[in-house]
């Protein structure tokens, strides 16, 4: 209960910028530096052969959400709902392969999958495609892993499988490799991290 409290708390200090002021030495940055186009992942691909009304989209302008307190609240419910309801199973075990992204329709499903539906559960109830980007990361076992940034007026915020918080992207604790472009999405940008991903991350 004191934690959930304390999550909540610290959520109001974000949306009124009490975090700022508080940090004010603090040299975190808000957004992450983007870097050169790079190779999109084969997952992706693959994903978007599979589903291509969840890859349409050409270049459009770059969108960032308010991050109000209802905004705030409707993503770490999307973030816990997901957690909770899908079961993690890597894709060897899913699929008979090493690496597969798909919509956990099924209930099961390793970190891309989490990050998919996450994704989806946004748009589809009107956030901008373009503020909700897929991210490869390396976590903090220095293995590949997926989570969901979502771009704002008070930052970059991490919706991952491996914790129910959401976080800003300098307090995960990972190494961000590449995402998707806010003004395309089958267009992936590196994160200034040269060290490529590992092909899959399992059920992480």
């Amino acid at each position: 209960m004191f934690k959930r409290r304390g999550r909540e708390l610290a959520a109001i200090a974000i949306l009124l910028g009490m975090c700022a002021q508080a940090n004010a030495g603090d040299e975190r940055p808000m957004y992450a530096s983007l870097g050169e186009v790079t190779r999109a992942p084969i997952g992706w691909i693959g994903f978007c052969a599979d589903n291509p009304e969840e890859c349409r989209g050409g270049p459009t302008q770059p969108r960032d959400i308010v991050m109000s307190q209802a905004a705030w609240r409707d993503l770490n419910k999307v973030n816990h709902w997901v957690n909770e309801t899908v079961k993690p199973m890597t894709d060897m075990d899913h699929w008979g392969v090493i690496e597969k992204w798909s919509l956990p329709t099924d209930g099961y499903g390793d970190c891309e999958d989490y990050v998919l539906m996450k994704r989806k559960m946004l748009i589809d109830a009107g956030w901008p495609r373009e503020a909700l980007l897929i991210t490869v990361v390396r976590d903090k076992k220095d293995e590949g892993h997926a989570v969901l940034t979502v771009k704002s007026d008070k930052g970059e915020f991490i919706l991952d499988n491996q914790t129910e918080s959401v976080l800003p992207w300098t307090e995960t604790g990972y190494r961000f490799v590449k995402r998707q472009s806010q003004s395309d999405p089958n267009v992936w940008v590196s994160l200034g991290d040269s060290r490529p991903a590992a092909l899959t991350a399992s059920s992480h």
